[in-house]
């Protein structure tokens, strides 16, 4: 035994020196290859000018697309006035308040902000931000009353929720230094059971005998669609449109009428009946929408609440007059059929995603992924498209109720939110008169 321990130091004494031998020549190869990656330059000097042109090639290559990048951002859409940026995931929802001076948006990193629009061509809006509950996700907003209080729908693991974030003005608001942080003044929890939200749409009820109260209305991806106050989160009314699943739904802009497009072809149209006390009596089914072939994908009212515009998955747009006597069996009449023009590469009509249309009634704004096109609404002809007008899918539009200043001038302002994180103004196109 002990004859052969130095033959086995001998063994490890030269197996450690092999060792040592091949890792110093690896080492030195390796650091061969470090040298020739890191100073390019210098090995470029002392190759043919071949490999001096590529590099000088690569680096003004380089040097331009920067510039390309510059110059495609001067080069934006001739309609495209400004770009909101700083939110941290998908923009799910935006609305303006009632003098569109103030634009509130709901993103999914859980932050809901409200900006201040003095001039929609600005490079920073006074921005606040509202924090919603942990756990919660905002996914749609509407505001109540005024631009100090917002109603926030949220999604969460439990199904989803309304809060309603106010704050009281302080009686020495002169002397306040800090605008005071909203708190919430309601909330409501698993409002569709289990069920995600699809929209939530508001507007000031002025039909009739209402009291020009705030309402409210939550449209789930089932078959239910629920009436709030904004103010006080009283539950107004239920709906249920028996349509195996909603698409979305609308509220007119006087309150009196509800809308829904769902799984079939039909649109079915609810009144809001009001009390001499201006309080809601009760929500009562009026009229059906029938002449869509195809489910309908989205509907909008026109701001006289007298029609509602409909786009189908038959490649047509509707325009209905709902100003009826339903009362004596009267049935809405269908004013215009537009074929949708957007058209995919075999030349088939596309499927618009959302419309919405301008205070003015004379621009129907409508999107399809990442598309946004402006329609004139008396002709249904294109007036101008952005192509790709943001780099995600469109998630939300929503135009001022009023002109507001942009460059120093009154415009109507289209807003566009999208999963890539931004919001975007747009002003309206040019209507010819003809």
């Amino acid at each position: 035994m002990e004859s052969a321990l130095p033959i086995v130091l001998l063994s490890l004494f030269l197996g450690a020196v092999v060792a040592v031998l091949l890792f110093n020549n690896y080492f030195r190869k390796r650091r061969s290859e470090v040298v020739s990656i890191s100073p390019p330059q210098l090995i470029a000097n002392h190759k043919t000018p071949k490999s001096s042109h590529h590099l000088s090639k690569k680096s003004h290559s380089k040097s331009s697309h920067h510039a390309s990048d510059k110059d495609q951002n001067k080069k934006h859409h001739p309609l495209d006035v400004n770009t909101v940026k700083g939110h941290g995931d998908t923009v799910s929802g935006l609305c303006f308040s009632s003098d569109g001076k103030t634009l509130a948006t709901a993103c999914a990193d859980g932050v809901v902000r409200t900006f201040k629009l003095d001039d929609a061509t600005s490079k920073s809006f006074k921005l606040f931000r509202i924090n919603v509950p942990a756990g919660a996700q905002p996914a749609g907003v509407s505001f109540a009353d005024d631009s100090s209080s917002l109603v926030v729908a949220c999604h969460a693991l439990s199904g989803c929720s309304l809060f309603m974030y106010g704050d009281e003005k302080p009686a020495n608001a002169g002397q306040q230094s800090k605008l005071p942080v909203p708190e919430i003044k309601w909330e409501q929890h698993k409002i569709h059971d289990s069920k995600d939200l699809l929209t939530l749409v508001g507007t000031t009820a002025t039909y009739g005998s209402a009291d020009g109260s705030a309402i409210v209305l939550s449209c789930s991806e089932g078959t239910d669609i629920k009436l709030w106050h904004a103010k006080t989160g009283k539950n107004l009314g239920n709906v249920d449109t028996n349509q195996l699943k909603n698409n979305m739904a609308a509220i007119s802009p006087n309150g009196r009428f509800i809308a829904a497009a769902a799984f079939t072809a039909d649109v079915k149209v609810w009144e809001i009946i009001y009390s001499k006390d201006g309080s809601v009596k009760e929500v009562s089914r009026v009229m059906q929408l029938k002449g869509h072939k195809s489910a309908v994908t989205w509907l909008t009212f026109a701001p006289n609440s007298e029609q509602i515009i409909t786009a189908s998955k038959d490649g047509t747009i509707r325009i209905w007059n709902i100003n009826v006597r339903y009362h004596l069996d009267e049935d809405p009449k269908t004013l215009k059929v537009f074929p949708i023009p957007l058209l995919d590469a075999t030349g088939s009509p596309l499927t618009y995603d959302r419309l919405s249309i301008s205070p003015d009634g004379k621009v129907l704004a409508v999107t399809h992924a990442t598309t946004l096109q402006w329609l004139s609404f008396d002709s249904g002809k294109i007036l101008d498209t952005a192509d790709k007008a943001h780099d995600g899918d469109i998630t939300a539009i929503a135009w001022t109720p009023r002109p507001i200043l942009v460059g120093g001038k009154q415009s109507m302002v289209l807003a566009s939110a999208s999963v890539d994180k931004k919001v975007k103004f747009w002003v309206a196109p040019p209507v010819s008169e003809a």
